[in-house]
Parts: structure tokens; sequence; C-alpha cells
């Protein structure tokens, strides 16, 4: 029996978000709608507490579960969060479900469109009959179980209706086409996936609040010292011209040395320069250079910021009055001969943004790498602490103030994952976006995740060389397979061709360049030994680079490209440069690499880890990137640490079942063990 299924619930407001998840103490599960696909009459709307009914003798709940004991296939629009409410309210179903949202999104082909519900079903034209009035109570301040009965019945009967529909459209109008041919397995893939991570949700990690007051501590103290010290960096390159370090606008001032005349129609101008010499043009006449100033008191108010104005009578208004000549400041300046900031010059127009040039953090590699070839050791050190302090800025009020606001009074963070963000299929994280956390095992943050067991471990085994590992496999580069096969230490030879090059570097340091040509970085805006890295990548690895070449052929002739797990990936609008390359080029290099390896390779292995778990107390509380991280019960340790050496012998095999393929090249799996998930050591 196929049955579509919708839930409501209620909301939780708490520090500007808006919680839905059952593990808020607040929440609680309002509506549950079903619907047998084949057999349309049989819709259900079961109704379990709201102000105008309470379903105290469970027959609703009896009712539901008989339907759902009948299910053989589930099918719901954003499935985590449906399971999620009916597994954690006591609701049993272990069989197979359909994702609506997620069938979309890979009929997508990693072309990004909205996937609500809505967008769904009005570009697929269906039968869609949901209006704005649940929003309108929102808005008013109602809560789910406070809406009126009838119409929000007949709001969750619109979504079971529309869901069936387009349940029906993702088979009959996508898996079931030719050109969608081979989806079915990732299909099904992606679903049993999303399963695990609702599973992993509901398990929670744990939070250790006095190690995340710790955490919170370091970071503003070196903010701190940041900030001291770009406040002295500032007054050597400005003056004394006040600059804000939260304006992106007055940091632009200082790294390019120039002020936007007319913001209005600066972008404009910019934009409809057809070359490098009217680029130049337009900035030298719609931009201004900026001098260094110095400051003197303002005689107007005499450094006060305010002053009196005088009455017909000759006495002073009651209250002063704002200083308009030194804009309430004290002191005006004045301009010197020198010009001010860093005099950097913007390379295209792209680089252009509405208060005069982006500062964004791939801008500022360039301009650092620019910096270190040139030997300006004042412009790297000041783009290096601009960075930082944007980088712990982000790590404060993102993980840090994240962490804190999400974590439920049990003291468990939920973690969730999902898989319809990225282009490529890879994870992303929400409530915060763990995914987004610097790689390395330095990340101080990671130090508050604990065991939920006294004694307990947390253990982290990640891939190792993953994406080099994948791309090697795709494209059959022999030095690529020969270096794996050997144990080469390709990040120490990065950092020999770098240093070589005339740019000392260490093996860490190396370690970014690495396989960026992976993923379609060209080396520009690169120092020149870290370019002449990039070019040599091409020259080793002479199998990738003509792989690279015939993805591009594949998409020009074909449109799109697909991976070994059936995923595709669409490039409607493909078409061939002067340089005979084609564009999306990038994408074109990177998607297969990361969506094999971060998007197939690493939630199968999940899948069977989860499963090789399930007799024990120990398990799966996150995956970030490339590694699947474990809370250990204390009684269990030497049973996981076998359970991970087993399918490390295994993985091969595994990913060859998974997608029907022969694996040459072997995958590996590296594991750590530690009282917390930064405090690790090495054990596989």
């Amino acid at each position: 029996m196929r049955i579509v299924l919708d839930v409501e619930n209620t909301v939780t407001k708490r520090d500007g978000k808006t919680l839905l998840d059952p593990f808020e103490e607040t929440n609680f599960l309002v509506q549950v709608g079903t619907k047998n696909v084949d057999t349309p009459e049989q819709r259900n709307i079961f109704t379990f507490e709201h102000v105008e009914y309470n379903d105290r003798c469970g027959d609703n709940s009896r009712l539901l579960q008989s339907i759902l004991d009948k299910t053989t296939l589930l099918i719901m629009h954003n499935a985590q969060h449906d399971l999620m409410w009916l597994w954690s309210t006591g609701f049993k179903y272990d069989g197979e479900i359909y994702d609506t949202m997620l069938a979309e999104y890979l009929l997508q082909r990693g072309q990004k469109q909205p996937l609500s519900l809505q967008a769904c079903a009005e570009r697929r034209k269906l039968n869609f009959q949901k209006d704005d009035t649940l929003k309108q109570y929102f808005k008013e301040g109602y809560n789910t179980n406070e809406i009126p009965l009838k119409e929000l019945t007949h709001y969750l009967g619109c979504d079971i209706d529309t869901t069936a529909e387009l349940f029906l459209a993702t088979l009959a109008e996508g898996f079931a086409k030719s050109e969608y041919n081979g989806m079915d397995r990732i299909r099904d893939i992606t679903f049993r996936v999303c399963r695990a991570l609702t599973r992993m949700y509901m398990r929670g990690f744990r939070v250790d609040r006095r190690a995340l007051q710790g955490v919170r501590e370091e970071f503003e103290k070196e903010k701190i010292a940041i900030e001291n010290r770009l406040a002295i960096q500032i007054r050597e390159l400005m003056g004394d011209t006040p600059i804000n370090l939260n304006s992106p606008e007055q940091i632009s001032q200082v790294i390019y040395s120039r002020a936007v005349i007319d913001k209005k129609e600066w972008v404009d101008i910019i934009n409809f320069t057809k070359n490098k010499k009217e680029f130049e043009e337009a900035i030298k006449t719609n931009s201004r250079i900026i001098k260094r100033t110095v400051a003197f008191s303002c005689p107007k108010c005499n450094g006060e910021g305010s002053h009196y104005k005088i009455k017909k009578d000759g006495s002073n208004f009651k209250n002063p009055s704002k200083c308009s000549d030194c804009l309430s400041r004290g002191y005006q300046l004045k301009d010197t001969q020198k010009i001010a900031g860093l005099m950097f010059k913007p390379p295209k127009k792209e680089w252009v943004s509405n208060n005069g040039f982006s500062t964004s953090k791939g801008n500022l590699d360039i301009l650092m790498a620019t910096a270190k070839t040139n030997n300006h050791t004042t412009a790297l050190q000041f783009l290096t602490d601009i960075q930082r302090l944007s980088a712990v800025s982000t790590y404060l009020s993102s993980f840090v103030d994240g962490i804190g606001i999400y974590t439920k009074e049990t003291g468990f963070l939920h973690v969730g994952l999902t898989q319809h963000i990225t282009a490529t299929g890879r994870f992303s994280g929400r409530n915060p976006n763990m995914q987004n956390m610097p790689r390395g095992g330095t990340f101080p943050v990671k130090r508050v995740f604990v065991s939920r067991w006294k004694g307990g471990h947390i253990l982290e085994a990640d891939f190792a060389q993953l994406e080099f590992r994948v791309a090697a496999y795709l494209s059959q580069d022999k030095t690529a397979m020969k270096e794996i096969d050997t144990g080469f230490d390709v990040h120490s030879y990065t950092a020999k061709v770098i240093s070589d090059a005339g740019q000392p570097t260490t093996r860490q340091v190396a370690k970014g360049h690495t396989f960026a040509p992976l993923f379609g970085a060209s080396g520009y805006g690169r120092s020149n030994a870290e370019f002449k890295y990039y070019k040599h990548f091409n020259e080793k690895y002479q199998g990738i680079a003509a792989w690279h070449k015939k993805l591009g052929e594949e998409a020009l002739r074909y449109n799109k490209i697909a991976t070994p797990s059936g995923r595709q990936f669409a490039f409607p609008d493909v078409e061939r440069r002067m340089n005979g390359q084609p564009s999306h080029f990038t994408k074109i290099k990177n998607f297969p690499v990361q969506s094999f390896a971060t998007g197939d390779i690493v939630p199968v292995v999940l899948l069977e880890l989860d499963k090789r778990l399930e007799l024990l107390q120990t398990s799966i509380v996150n995956s970030v990137h490339d590694s699947v991280v474990l809370d250990i019960h204390p009684h269990e340790k030497e049973y996981v640490l076998q359970i991970i050496a087993d399918l490390n012998k295994d993985l091969d095999q595994i990913i060859e079942e998974a997608f029907d393929i022969k694996m040459n090249v072997p995958m590996l799996l590296e594991a750590k063990i530690g009282p917390n998930w930064l405090d690790l050591e090495d054990v596989i």
C-alpha cells in the first residue's frame, strides 16, 4: 500500500529562530494526514492535540498506526521532518520511503531551483490549491494548534493531494523517461540515507556547555587582539580617518585606496565597460583617490561635538545642537599629500561591489598571494588580520552562538544534515551548519562535543585523500593510481614544488593547493610559485587532464554529464568558448569528483556503518565532509574499533555493490578516538 503522509506541528520561537523539531519541550504533534495513492478516496486527517480537539482516548493514534502497519511505501515531501515527528511521538514504520522533495532535487541534475511543495507543483503545473491563509495566521501570532481546525484540516489535505500528484509526476515525467535512465539507483540510495540521517538527528550530540564558554572566551580574546593590531595598522595607513572594521565599504577603501563618487551609478557604469582599458578608465573617473588625514579640533564646537544655538535675545537655547561641521565628532579631518591605504588595483569588473570593491575571502586570498609575491609585508599583515577577524567573528556567531541557541535543555545538539542544498549531493548542515567548519584537527569548537556516557569516547573515521582517490578512479590516471598504491606523500611533494619555485612552505600549508586543480582551480591570482604548481599538476597527472577534457566534450555533446552512481548534472546552456574550452568548465570538472566522493561514497559507507552498529548502543552522531563521527559507549570501544577495521577491508566491495562498478583504486578509512571531538589520537 503506497501512502502519502504529511504532519502539522507547533513551533517554538527562540532568539529570533523558528524551531520546528519535536525536541523542543513546547512543541507537539497537531495533525497527521494520509492518502492512499492507489485508492485516492482513502484520505484521512488525524488530529491529536488542538484547541478544538484532543485525542485523549488514543483512537486516532491507533488508526494511524494501523495504516502505517499496512504501508509498503511511505511518500512524503521533506521526509526527514515527517519521519522525525512520527518516530519521536511513538509511531512505528520501518518500510521504504519516497521523498518527493529529494526526487525533484535529483531530477534537477544540479540546476538549483526552489524545492518547496508549492514551487515543485507550480513547475509541473499540478493542481495546487494551497492559499496563504496559514501564513496570515502565523503572522498574527497564532501557533499551529490555534488555527481554526477546519482551515488547518483543509490546508493539510491540500498538501497531501499535491504530494500524491507530485509523486506520480516524478515517476512518469521523471525517472521513467529515457533521459533520466540509470538514476533509479542513486534515488533509492538517497532515500535510504534520508532515513539514516533522521535517526542520527534524533540521537543528538552531547555539548559540554562549560567547554563552550571556554571556547567563546578564547575567540573573544583573539578578536580583541586582532582589532587592536588592526587599529594600529589603520592609523598608519589612513592617518586619523576612522575605519569601521564591520563596514565592507570602508575596508574596501583601505585596501584599494579609492572611494566611490556616485554609488547609484557606480556598478552600472563599471558593468558597461567592454575591455580592461575602459574598466580602468571608469574607475579613475568614477572614484577618487583617498588621502591620509590629520585631525584638528573643530573650531565651531571647540571639540565638544555640539554647541548652543543663540536665541534672538542673545541667550542660549536650553539644549545643545549637534555640530554639523564635524558630524558631532569634535574634530575635523584635513587631507595630507600621502595616498592612504594599500593601493591595490582590482583586476576585473567582477570585483566591483555596490560600495566599492569586493572584500570576499576569495579576493583576499588573491591579494594576499600578490602581497606575498611582491614582499609587501604591510599589506600581507593587514589582509591576514582582516581575513582572520572575519573568520573569528563567524566562528563566534555561527558556531559558538549557534550551538548555544540550538542545544536543548537536555544538553544535546540535534545535528541536522540535508541532502538537497548543495549541487553535488554532499551533505549540508543546519542549526548550525557544521559542514562549514575549517578542515583539519585544530578547530577549538570541536572540543565542546563529548560522549553522552561517562567514560565514553568520540571516534572520527575519515577517508584518506578521498577526492584524489576518486579522481584517480574516474580518470584512471596511471600516475595517481601508482602514488596511491605506493603511499606516496602528495602533500609533501606539493610543498617541494612550491618551495623549489622560490616560495618556502610547509606540508600543512601546501595541502590547500594539492587537490585544488581537481575542482577546476587554474592558479589564477596565486603567487608565481603556486601558479607553477597548478601548471605542474596538469603536466604530472595527464590522465586527469585528459579526463577533464573528455568531460567537457561530453557536456558539449549531450548537455549533461553522469557519474558511476547514476547521478547526472545538466548543462543546458553550455557552449564552446574562443579558447576551445566549454563554459561552466569549473563545475564540469568539479561536480563528478565531489559528488561521487562526498555525495555518493560517504553516504553509502555511512549506511553500512549504521547497519553494523545496529545491535550496539554506540551510534553515528555526525558526518562532516568526508568523515563520520561516532559516540562510543565505554563498554563497546573494542567492538567498534573492530567494526571500523572490518569496514575498512570491505570498503571497495561496499562501493562496488552499491553502484555496480569495479573499483581498482582502493579506498581507505583512518580513525581517531578521544574524550571529545577535538582531542583525538590515531587508532586506525
